[in-house]
């Protein structure tokens, strides 16, 4: 009876322990999934799928990066996919700066509080202020002294987006108004050179086969644009508007701290390769591994600054 026992026993911890292991499984051990919440094709959908491709090689697992587009401005429901997600790593977000900083603040439920954490920030869209090289103006500062006494007409992507938030703030700033604003669905060579707007707000990749037929006056970005090193970054002109539209990876709070370092391990290593650089060469945007902690500091003074925006804005 006694060794029926002792052996009923053994049994039992074993399947205890078998149990736990399997409960307790290395990650990543099942398909995890990239959440991009815009359509496929821009740059934040070209790298988060180079950093999936190498995750897949590097653990053995598949992982796809998934299109969940809708709502510039909110609601933003590929990020409510992550936040409704479990917080085990197997679903991350491919987020851009309007996620984190203004989800949870225009009252979007599912994203109310704050749910996610950056893993790290990985892209800066190359948005800059440019106008015809025979303007009659080639500074944001002699921008401003004409548009006081003469009309310019201003085009953009969108009131919604941080880069026409920006550009409209530095007018305030700088006492002049625009003379007109409207949105357009793509703002080339060919919307100055047809005279639809005189300045327009615009990425440098898009203006780039007429480069030398524009000026680009300043550059919404963290740091100067290698393609054009001499236009000054918005914040070196107004430090009070030190704000740039950017890309990163977030993961819902819960998130285990082990998972977050194999995910970071492979990003951090596929952002900065030969291939995620000469997508970087050849759009002018800023491809680079900004960590957590750093990018978590960046969102907080990107709140701060959005917040400022708004109320000039008001």
């Amino acid at each position: 009876m006694k060794l029926t026992t002792l052996l009923k026993g053994a049994l039992a911890s074993a399947a205890i322990a078998l149990s736990a292991g399997a409960a307790q499984a290395e990650y990543p051990e099942k398909p995890v999934n990239f959440i991009v919440p815009w359509p496929p094709g821009d740059l934040e959908d070209v790298l988060t799928r180079m950093i999936a491709e190498d995750f897949q090689k590097e653990y053995g697992v598949a992982a796809a990066v998934v299109n969940k587009p809708g709502g510039g401005g909110g609601p933003f429901p590929g990020a409510i996919e992550v936040a409704n997600a479990p917080a085990d790593g197997y679903t991350i977000g491919s987020f851009v700066i309007g996620v984190p900083v203004l989800g949870h603040q225009i009252d979007i439920p599912p994203l109310t509080p704050a749910k996610f954490d950056p893993l790290g920030i990985f892209l800066t869209y190359p948005f800059v202020i440019a106008a015809s090289k025979d303007a009659p103006y080639s500074s944001m500062a002699e921008l401003a002294e004409h548009a006081k006494s003469n009309d310019v007409a201003l085009g953009h992507f969108g009131d919604v987006l941080t880069p026409t938030q920006v550009t409209k703030a530095f007018a305030v700033n700088a006492g002049f108004e625009w003379g007109s604003d409207a949105a357009f669905d793509a703002l080339d060579c060919n919307t100055l050179a047809s005279g639809d707007a005189d300045v327009i707000n615009t990425t440098l990749q898009l203006i780039l086969p007429c480069l030398d037929q524009v000026q680009v006056l300043v550059s919404i970005t963290d740091s100067r644009i290698p393609l054009v090193p001499d236009a000054p970054t918005i914040g070196e002109l107004d430090s009070s508007l030190n704000i740039a539209l950017w890309n990163g990876l977030f993961v819902t709070k819960d998130t285990p701290q082990d998972v977050r370092a194999k995910i970071v391990a492979v990003a951090e290593k596929t952002v900065m390769s030969e291939r995620a650089q000469k997508v970087a060469a050849e759009t002018g945007a800023l491809v680079y591994w900004q960590n957590a902690d750093d990018s978590a500091a960046r969102v907080a003074a990107d709140i701060e600054t959005v917040s400022r925006i708004g109320e000039l804005l008001q």
